[in-house]
Formats: structure tokens, C-alpha cells, sequence
């Protein structure tokens, strides 16, 4: 074989691989929900007007549910990287849904629960906030008068930035890990990706929509008394654990009803785990009785 020739089939075979490898198709996320004989589950695909396309959330809610019973409703967020059904394959939240909790676990994509700034129709605030709500209590029998929302790292920033704007809405936020400080997030040539990423959704540094979706420039202009109970925690090995601390003496210094707890750990599920049992024991102190 000549030269030539070995370098054509080289060639040749470097293109076949090339479109084989660009014609696979993305390795689906695993799905395997924690699930009892207690609780049923249901996956629901409906049409967002916000979103102006379809989208699905997971709910749990227990097996010999009443078709006269109102139940009151957990919306849990997941974190950046995952997708709804991060909180039924990543813990036993099931536990929950056993003892008479509806929990709904919407998709958020990579969206910060925030409307994106460059992409018009990915309103993910609106959707959350509005559309989801809307068809759950459609569909399920919840209770309207006792809603929570609860969120692991970016779930848990856009649960407490949401119980902020709509303080209306929910009884109770839980956060683990929240990564609080994204919109005030300084550049970094080390994560620009990141930066990037964040500027899409929040748009450009200094502007007037990363002060609206800013938790700590929100908690200086709401009403105290009117912000559902906040709970939040944080590992003690976390990157997150400054700006945690710091959003806790913001709470303090302006008389939130609130509880900040640290533990050992670092930013995933081991740790998010372990505050579970403590978080939902506190959310049915705040909702179970229909009590603020």
C-alpha cells in the first residue's frame, strides 16, 4: 500500500468514526425511584404557557389516598446537573409521602428557577411559581392553603429566592446547600463557563434583574413578618459555606423567622441526606396544622 493510500484510509476511517460518534445519542440519566407499596408515583407531561412548551414533573402521594382528602404539597427542587428526578432516585423523600405529603418534583433544567434574560422563553420563575402550581392543584388533591418548596444547591437558591417574591405562596422553604450568592457571583477567568452560563440567565454585572433574583437584596426589602419560615443548612466543607453564613446574619440582622444549621460534609446527596428527617420534621411543624 502506498503512502497515499494509507493516509486516505486513515482518513476514511477517522471520518466514519466521527459520524458514528456525532449519530449516538446522549446517554439517558438513569432512573430508579425509592419508592414503598405506600406511595404511588405518577410523571406528568402538560404544556407550560410560560415555558410555551410541554414539560414534566414526578409527584409521590401516598398509595390509599382519599378522593375527598386534601393533602398539603412539598415542591422539590433539584440541583444543577440533575433533572425531576434527581429527589426520587437520590434519597428516600418517598418517607415523606408515606406520612401524607403530595411532593411535586418539576423539571428546572439549568434555569435557576429564573426568567433567562437571553432566552425569552425560558421562564422558569413563571413557570414554577404560576403554570405548575395551577396544574398540580388541578390534577391532585391538594391543599392550597399549605404549600411548601424545598431545594438542594440551585433548587435551594430558587427556593428561597421564590418564597421571597411570592411570600404569599408557601408556609415553608427549606434549602440545602443553596448556592445563594449566584447573581452577585464576581467573575472568574477560572470558571468562565460558569460566568457565562450565569450572565444568560441573569444577565449582565450590575444589572437590575441579578438585584431582582439577589436573595440578599430581596431579604432587605421584604417584610419579615410576611416571609414563610426559612430553613437552610450548609456543609462545613462547602465552597458555599461563606456566603451561607452570610445570608444567616443578613436573616438574623433583620429578624427572619429562620434556623441555619451546618453539619460535616460536602456539596451532594450524603450530606443533603442527613438533614432530611430534621428539615421535614420542621416543614410539617410550619404546614401539617394549617399554622404559619
Amino acid at each position: 500500500m502506498t503512502t497515499k493510500m494509507a493516509v486516505a484510509s486513515i482518513l476514511a476511517w477517522l471520518v466514519l468514526f466521527s459520524l458514528a460518534a456525532c449519530s449516538r445519542l446522549p446517554a439517558p440519566h438513569p432512573d430508579h425511584p425509592r419508592l414503598s407499596d405506600k406511595v404511588a408515583m405518577r410523571d406528568i407531561t402538560f404544556r407550560s404557557a410560560s415555558l410555551e412548551r410541554e414539560i414534566t414533573y414526578r409527584v409521590f402521594l401516598p398509595s390509599n389516598l382519599s378522593t375527598r382528602q386534601k393533602l398539603p404539597v412539598v415542591y422539590l427542587l433539584h440541583g444543577g446537573g440533575g433533572d425531576f428526578r434527581e429527589w426520587s432516585n437520590d434519597s428516600d423523600v418517598y418517607r415523606f409521602a408515606e406520612k401524607g405529603l403530595i411532593l411535586v418534583m418539576p423539571e428546572g433544567e439549568s434555569s435557576y428557577y429564573t426568567n433567562s434574560v437571553d432566552r425569552p422563553k425560558d421562564r422558569f420563575e413563571d413557570y414554577i411559581a404560576k403554570d405548575l402550581i395551577a396544574d398540580t392543584e388541578t390534577k391532585f388533591p391538594v391543599d392550597a392553603s399549605r404549600r411548601a418548596i424545598a431545594g438542594v444547591s440551585m433548587g435551594g437558591f430558587g427556593a428561597i429566592k421564590l418564597a421571597l417574591k411570592y411570600p404569599m405562596l408557601y408556609q415553608f422553604v427549606g434549602a440545602l446547600s443553596p448556592a445563594i450568592d449566584v447573581p452577585s457571583r464576581p467573575f472568574s477567568i477560572k470558571r468562565i463557563s460558569q460566568y457565562r452560563h450565569f450572565a444568560s440567565i441573569f444577565g449582565a454585572w450590575g444589572s437590575s434583574t441579578r438585584r431582582d433574583n439577589d436573595p440578599f437584596v430581596l431579604a432587605r426589602q421584604v417584610d419579615p413578618n410576611k416571609v414563610p419560615f426559612i430553613y437552610f443548612t450548609c456543609g462545613e466543607q462547602e465552597g458555599l459555606l461563606p456566603s451561607n453564613r452570610q445570608f444567616a446574619a443578613l436573616l438574623g440582622q433583620n429578624n427572619f423567622h429562620f434556623e441555619f444549621l451546618l453539619g460535616p460534609g460536602g456539596h451532594d446527596w450524603n450530606q443533603w441526606n442527613s438533614h432530611l428527617q430534621d428539615m421535614f420534621a420542621r416543614l410539617l411543624d410550619h404546614i401539617a396544622s394549617g399554622q404559619p
